[in-house]
């Protein structure tokens, strides 16, 4: 459970900036979106490869 200690006087959408922040470094929300659908290794790598591949191909088009 995430504590986020609000001083006084301090303003609210400052501390729930920070709150946003530690919530985004604890990786809960990617966590969650990952297990809604399991994907096999297999079909993973293959898009990461895909993705690789598609990155290298706009880096060589820029070089041109």
């Amino acid at each position: 459970m995430l504590v986020i200690p609000v001083k006084e006087g301090e303003n609210i959408d400052r501390a729930l900036k920070r709150f946003k922040r530690k919530f985004t470094k604890t990786g809960k929300m990617t966590q969650l979106r990952n297990r809604k659908q399991y994907t096999k290794p297999s079909v993973e790598r293959r898009q990461q490869i895909q993705k690789a591949q598609y990155i290298q191909r706009l880096r060589d088009l820029e070089q041109i």
